[in-house]
């Protein structure tokens, strides 16, 4: 057992675990991503964690981030567990930490990403891979700044249809690429047709995740909205927050 250590985790909340941790579950996506890509020793991971697609196969999946199998959880007896505040749900939270020391991170900015990554990167003895990732993340993000332009509706779900508002993550992102949200809502409103027509945005994007929008509705919503130009977009890089932001080089 190693020595223990209490920190604060993004949320305020004091964490006492076992430094360095030997058996981590990851209850995010994203965060997952960027743990085992510093080479954390995660043991545990959601459904709906799939990448790195090469080193997960071997985790033992323990639900999803909205419904935990507790028994698997127990098991696997976690010296650290890793959520989000906004990803995963409270009560779930709730009952792990009476067992469990959980870390949470509460994220809707990138400087909130970059302090998460290197918040962890600590938790795990892990400050070198940390760095690196780090650099490349802030490269890949600073280069796109600045280089979009025009409104933007970002729709997350169909029936009903949601989009991401203000406070969010995605939110962040658009204004960060030099977009303007139409949607100052907070959170992630539900949205009609005809609201969305009457906002008539320049740009419609349609999310890749969760809802898994694909050509088919890009097609369908042309002749809705024929005031906007629709697109398919990848949600994983608008609005995972670990080291995948280093692949916006990419979308640039």
């Amino acid at each position: 057992m190693g020595d223990l250590r209490t920190v604060h985790d993004q949320m305020g909340r004091e964490v006492t675990f076992s430094f360095p941790p030997k058996r981590i579950i990851s209850l995010v996506p994203s965060q997952t991503e960027f743990l085992i890509d510093i080479g954390a020793p995660v043991v545990g991971r959601t459904k709906f964690c799939i990448h790195p697609e090469d080193k997960i196969q071997d985790i033992l999946i323990i639900g999803g981030t909205k419904n935990f199998r507790f028994d698997m959880i127990k098991e696997l007896k976690p010296d650290l567990i890793i959520g989000n505040k906004e990803e995963n749900y409270e009560e779930g939270i709730y009952q792990l930490q009476t067992d469990f020391p959980v870390w949470m991170s509460d994220i809707t900015s990138l400087d909130d990403s970059f302090q998460m990554m290197q918040a962890l990167g600590e938790l795990v003895n892990a400050q070198t891979p940390t760095q690196n990732i780090l650099a490349e993340c802030k490269v890949a993000t600073d280069l796109v700044k600045g280089t979009k332009f025009g409104s933007a509706l970002y729709l997350i779900w169909q029936k009903p249809w949601m989009a991401a508002g203000s406070e969010t993550f995605i939110d962040h992102i658009l204004h960060h690429l030099g977009y303007e949200n139409v949607i100052q809502t907070p959170r992630y409103p539900e949205i009609s047709i005809e609201e969305i027509q009457k906002l008539a945005p320049e740009y419609l994007f349609f999310s890749s995740e969760p809802y898994p929008f694909k050509e088919q509705h890009i097609q369908e919503a042309e002749a809705l909205f024929p005031n906007s130009k629709c697109r398919l977009v990848d949600g994983e890089i608008y609005s995972w927050y670990g080291s995948r932001l280093r692949f916006w080089k990419e979308e640039a």
